[in-house]
């Protein structure tokens, strides 16, 4: 153990020796691919005299939705409901105390399809259908992880590339990797809104798949 002037720490001399002989890089990079499954939410809403009303009214509007959609669907995907709720609708008269004056009862459902040529017909079926609220469509990748390892390669031998030109340009040169980090993200494909006017046309774009690294070095004369 070695003790620094004027500090009461003891720290190991192989510490000292690698803390004063390293350098940091890092790396980044992006790849690109064609997405293979896509997510659309799609909401009815209804409006009621009371609970019940809009629950029923509801009930028969969304029944008549999914059933539509499972014919275009098929095999091809699944749909599963994702927020339900029946709240109360109040007055807005100003000076008067709000008081309820019916009840609107929402059901938002998520369609998950792997056949991306669906898409614009799931969208003219839903709202053929009954459906008031169509959007949120997003491609993504069923299996992001081979992309991933690739890019976060390429990262890391940028990483190391930068390594060795920071040690040229101290007079040094690279040796043993002593750390390194990742971080990354796969950024889907999100699209705000859909049109309603049938048939939809609808452009899939691609998902990136981004990655950093970010090494510590030990230099070596």
């Amino acid at each position: 153990m070695n003790k620094l002037p004027g500090l009461g720490l003891l720290v190991p001399l192989m510490a000292l020796a690698q803390t004063a002989g390293t350098i940091q890089a890092g790396g980044t990079a992006t790849l690109y691919a064609n997405p293979d499954q896509a997510y659309i939410s799609i909401g009815v809403v209804t409006d009621g005299s009371t609970a019940q009303d809009a629950a029923q009214r509801n009930a028969t509007q969304a029944t008549a939705v999914l059933n539509a959609l499972k014919q275009v669907l098929g095999n091809a995907g699944t749909i599963q409901t994702v927020s339900y709720s029946v709240n109360p609708r109040y007055s807005s008269t100003p000076g008067q105390a709000a008081v309820i004056v019916g009840y609107t009862a929402s059901n938002t459902l998520q369609v998950t399809t792997l056949d991306l040529s669906l898409i614009g017909n799931l969208i003219d079926t839903a709202n053929q259908a009954g459906a008031n609220s169509v959007g949120g469509l997003q491609f993504s990748l069923r299996d992001p992880e081979p992309l991933k390892q690739q890019v976060l390669g390429q990262a890391a031998k940028q990483a190391r590339a930068h390594a060795d030109a920071i040690a040229a340009g101290l007079g040094a040169k690279t040796g043993a990797v002593v750390s390194a980090q990742e971080g990354g993200s796969v950024s889907p494909v999100v699209i705000a809104g859909t049109a309603g006017a049938a048939p939809t046309p609808i452009q899939t774009g691609q998902v990136s798949v981004s990655a950093s690294v970010t090494i510590t070095v030990q230099l070596a004369q």
